[in-house]
């Protein structure tokens, strides 16, 4: 069999993530490359788009998308090691990358707890978000969200095995109180700006604020769903001793959904906002793709100009 080749080819490497002895194995496999690689094309493309645009980059709200875009990017990159070879990040780790490559996806747990303050006093209180919250301040938190997380992982793999492991566990519970926290602040954000957006006249501002606040709602909440599994398994391998556990990162259903993250937020990123759609298109598709050029534009009009 020629993917069993390719197997035996690596010894003395790292092995694929799967024998090749089954459809199953086949599917896996195939499903991990489909999976990185879209993740990269649509993560890729949201960077692409914000950061030649000048009007997105601004803009407050789009420098959060950016960061998590990169991130997003990055972990599609890292889903072509996790996915394709027999690696198992955690402890005891397999092949690892001294958890380098799952630290991304803290970047964006902090990302996205500073987007909705970042949301909620633009919307509750306007006039203090335009006198502080500057575009340098919003760059800085994103900043410190990659030091803070690259900070903590240099001090976990400095660390003897056990203080790692305990460093690791409450970690672990740190981000179950920001899980909490994005709960409370999405139910919050969710009442008070609908309550303050009726009032607001109509206008473009407004529209602005809906819009930010719609896709960081829809954000949040499959954030939600795709993570706290993982969460809730870990909890209980840790502290209980119980928990499902798998063969590799390949085939843990748990890491994959929360992996899944990286593709769902640059994809409600391009449907809630127009205008980084259009980023989009301009930046990159209608260059790569002449005829969605043409469709657009005789579809749309003058609106692609």
């Amino acid at each position: 069999m020629l993917l069993s080749n390719m197997t035996d080819s690596v010894s003395g490497g790292v092995p694929f993530s799967v024998d090749f002895d089954s459809p199953e194995d086949y599917f896996i496999f195939i499903f991990q490359i489909l999976f990185a690689t879209t993740t990269v094309l649509v993560a890729g493309t949201v960077v692409i788009g914000i950061s030649a645009t000048r009007a997105l980059r601004l803009q407050n709200r789009y420098i959060f998308m950016l960061n998590t875009s990169i991130c997003d990017t990055l972990v599609g990159f890292s889903v072509y090691y996790l996915g394709l070879f027999d690696v198992q990040e955690g402890y005891p780790s397999r092949n690892g990358t001294y958890n380098v490559l799952p630290s991304l996806l803290g970047v964006n747990i902090l990302t996205f707890l500073f987007a909705q303050f970042d949301r909620y006093f633009a919307v509750c209180h306007p006039f203090i978000y335009s006198r502080f919250i500057t575009r340098h301040v919003v760059i800085g938190i994103n900043i410190n969200c990659w030091v803070y997380s690259f900070a903590h992982l240099l001090a976990r793999n400095v660390l003897p095995i056990s203080k790692a492991m305990q460093l690791y566990v409450f970690s672990i519970v740190f981000f179950q109180i920001i899980v909490l926290t994005k709960m409370v602040m999405t139910i919050k954000l969710y009442a008070v700006a609908r309550y303050q957006l009726e009032k607001d006249p109509p206008s473009a501002e407004r529209e602005s604020k809906k819009e930010s606040l719609r896709i960081i709602i829809f954000v949040v909440i499959s954030f939600l769903v795709l993570w706290c599994p993982s969460f809730v398994n870990i909890l209980i391998r840790f502290v209980g001793g119980g928990g499902l556990t798998s063969r590799n990162e390949a085939t843990n259903l748990f890491a994959i959904m929360a992996r899944f993250n990286a593709l769902c937020t640059p994809s409600v990123y391009i449907w809630g906002s127009p205008a980084l759609r259009e980023a989009v298109m301009k930046t990159v598709w209608r260059r790569v793709c002449p005829r969605c050029r043409r469709r657009v534009g005789s579809s749309h009009g003058m609106s692609w100009k």
